[in-house]
């Protein structure tokens, strides 16, 4: 694995983190840029010309990481692994969506005028956006090597396949005038969900102690098996019935069929099915996004939520970028005196290495083994 010199204790602490028993530090992806390292010219050289070159050059996208990776150390428990993702919600492309690339997102194009009458989802080997997406896979993993890991594509699920399809505005007033119909829709999209998931991971999954292992694109989970991110972003247009009667039981059953689950809670509109979510005993870990504008996940504001989490037994990911070094110190300090180090995921973004030595440091002297006042 490039620059990774702790791989096989890294491991072991994402499986104690999944199993409830992690010990020590709290898990924390952390990534420094080596001094020195980058080569001016060459970065240039590397950065993406076009959407194509971002996204879809096998290649390009395989040197650029590499280039990255070299230029980089992971520490703690992050690990080298590359992003291939064709957008957040690729089935949709896959089931007839036109995707538009940009360089900070990609969109899905409306396709479905009516569901009366429009076939039913089915998977489809020879859609052109499926054929080019586990193309890339293969060509990616034959340029990566063992060197490090390609993440599983935000495939997504539920009724965020069917808004991409549909649109948001179609899609809720379809659920008030055609409610046995969208969630005849959703089922078709979760029996869809793993016949992809499973293609790529077939190609993305490693064999690692003699078994086979997985990460999950952009939330930098790894476990051995099927690991995945679970969400509903739509649910922010959903009232908590609403959200129990169509969403519930379809994360319910997805979250059945993998080894490890992160729910992704993602905006202030999204917390009230909090409730909901903490019912189902396959989710593993919450991750919660704070919405556009409003602090990083280790603010006290979100206290509340966590507590929640952890009342139903549930890890907690935790996304810190506001402020500086210090600042994070700060903050982290009291989240890890309120909920302990063994349930937490510490999430940070690429740091210079004189912040990541720091933060190492104060972690190992104040975060090791703490119990946490929460109960």
């Amino acid at each position: 694995m490039l620059n990774k010199t702790n791989w096989e204790q890294t491991k072991q602490r994402w499986n104690a983190y999944w199993h409830r028993n992690l010990t020590g530090l709290p898990l924390m992806c952390i990534v420094a840029e080596k001094p020195d390292a980058v080569d001016p010219e060459r970065s240039e050289l590397l950065k993406a010309r076009d959407m194509y070159d971002k996204y879809r050059d096998a290649a390009r996208i395989a040197e650029r990481y590499r280039y990255w990776a070299e230029t980089h150390a992971f520490l703690a428990d992050s690990f080298p692994n590359v992003s291939l993702d064709f957008g957040p919600g690729s089935m949709a492309a896959y089931l007839g969506s036109e995707i538009t690339f940009s360089p900070g997102t990609v969109w899905f194009s409306e396709c479905v005028e009516e569901w009366d009458g429009y076939p039913a989802l089915q998977f489809d080997p020879e859609n052109k956006w499926y054929r080019e997406h586990i193309q890339l896979f293969r060509d990616v993993r034959r340029l990566a090597g063992d060197d490090y890991y390609l993440a599983i594509p935000d495939i997504m699920e539920n009724i965020d396949v069917l808004a991409s399809l549909r649109g948001a505005q179609n899609t809720i007033f379809d659920m008030m005038d055609e409610p046995e119909e969208v969630e005849e829709r959703i089922r078709q999209v979760q029996a869809l969900y793993y016949r992809y998931y499973d293609s790529f991971y077939e190609i993305a999954a490693r064999e690692e102690n003699g078994a086979k292992a997985s990460c999950y694109t952009v939330f930098q989970i790894w476990g051995t098996g099927k690991t995945v991110k679970l969400q509903c972003d739509f649910s922010a247009m959903m009232s908590p019935k609403q959200f129990r009667h169509f969403i519930q039981p379809a994360l319910a059953e997805q979250a059945k069929h993998a080894d490890h689950v992160l729910y992704h809670l993602d905006g202030p509109d999204a917390i009230k099915h909090l409730p909901a979510l903490m019912e189902i005993g396959e989710i593993d870990a919450l991750q919660w996004t704070s919405g556009s504008y409003n602090p990083d996940g280790t603010h006290e504001m979100w206290f509340d939520i966590y507590d929640c989490a952890r009342r139903a037994g549930k890890n907690l990911w935790v996304q810190v970028y506001n402020g500086a070094v210090e600042d994070w110190i700060q903050r982290i300090d009291t989240l890890v005196s309120r909920y302990g180090s063994n349930a937490l995921f510490l999430y940070f973004p690429p740091m210079r290495m004189e912040s990541a030595e720091k933060l190492l440091a104060h972690a190992e002297n104040h975060w090791k083994d703490v119990e946490g006042t929460f109960r």
